[in-house]
């Protein structure tokens, strides 16, 4: 199904006041064949022309379209597709024409579907049949899905779209906002299953076969752009564009955080050990250096081994050292 514009003219305001004054020539005339009841029956004639148009009018008023900007109207004419009706004015079309709308009354977590009151079904309805082309936002719940170490983490996404060709958005799929929730959830489960939570050794994150430091925490702006490639290709016979993906959110399940938290604080204390272990090497040896160089004390081999080892301790404690002054011979 292709899109076809229609190149209605906005001549909505000329139609509404031909209409009007219509009517007050319908009440002129039929006020003329009320009067000439009294003297002949001719004046059921002018009277009958008179209720006639004043049903017609209905129709008439029936075909009047008001559309804002970024709005757009989907026609159908006793079942068929007749033309989709783009652009800010006001309107007269065919007044059997039906506007077609299937999320008319759909409501999701996104901009210009939330309400801060209770949604009343009228309400809903009152622009339901027109299609915004505006840009929204569709927030979805967390989701908990399990990486590809089978770690569980809870994830959420927000997903920047909008409609592109209203025909297919109305008549390709049953409705295409639940349609497009659908598979921003079916495309975050299969992108995140691929990646780890944290960088993780032997894991292939780019399907070529070698192993890479891709995760969802590192490499996040890779993984939104994989998810919205993934939304996109799912969504393209809709009618939608999808322009952005982001990470909203993600952690750890509740029932491994705690475990993971020790996990990741046992990383960061045996990476500063390793830091302050390296640091006090270089820091002896350098000692070792300067005092030989300078030839202020000659030390053997077991004093070195003494000195070197007070010093470790001395640098690589905890705590700070309680020096003992040795006031005798060296040796």
């Amino acid at each position: 199904m292709e899109e076809k514009i229609l190149q209605t003219k906005k001549n909505g305001m000329t139609m509404l006041l031909l209409t009007l004054l219509g009517y007050v020539a319908a009440v002129v005339v039929g006020g003329i064949g009320f009067v000439m009841l009294y003297t002949t029956f001719l004046g059921f004639i002018p009277l009958a022309i008179a209720v006639i148009y004043a049903i017609i009018g209905i129709f008439l008023f029936a075909g009047l379209k008001v559309l804002k900007p970024e709005e757009a109207l989907v026609l159908t004419l006793f079942g068929d597709y007749i033309g989709t009706l783009k652009g800010e004015g006001f309107y007269w079309v065919n007044p059997f024409c039906t506007a077609v709308n299937p999320a008319a009354g759909t409501v999701l977590s996104q901009s210009g579907d939330v309400q801060q009151r209770p949604v009343v079904q009228a309400d809903r309805e009152k622009d339901g049949k027109k299609i915004s082309l505006k840009v929204m936002t569709l927030n979805n719940s967390r989701q908990k899905i399990n990486d590809c170490l089978g770690n569980p983490v809870e994830i959420g996404i927000a997903v920047i779209w909008r409609v592109t060709d209203t025909a297919k958005a109305v008549f390709n799929v049953d409705n295409y906002k639940e349609y497009l929730s659908l598979q921003c959830d079916s495309a975050l489960r299969n992108v995140v299953r691929i990646y780890p939570y944290d960088v993780a050794p032997n894991v292939d994150t780019t399907g070529d076969g070698v192993a890479d430091e891709g995760s969802l925490r590192g490499s996040s702006e890779v993984v939104a752009k994989r998810i919205q490639g993934e939304i996109q290709k799912n969504v393209t016979a809709a009618g939608i564009e999808i322009i952005e993906a982001r990470i909203t959110y993600l952690a750890y399940a509740p029932e491994i955080a705690a475990v993971m938290l020790q996990r990741q604080q046992a990383s960061a204390i045996i990476d500063a050990r390793k830091m302050i272990v390296d640091g006090a090497v270089g820091m002896v040896e350098m000692a070792l250096d300067r005092l030989s160089e300078n030839k202020v004390v000659e030390l053997d081999d077991e004093r070195k081994a003494a000195m070197v080892s007070n010093l470790l301790v001395v640098l690589c404690g905890n705590r700070d050292a309680q020096p003992i002054v040795n006031s005798g011979s060296l040796y």
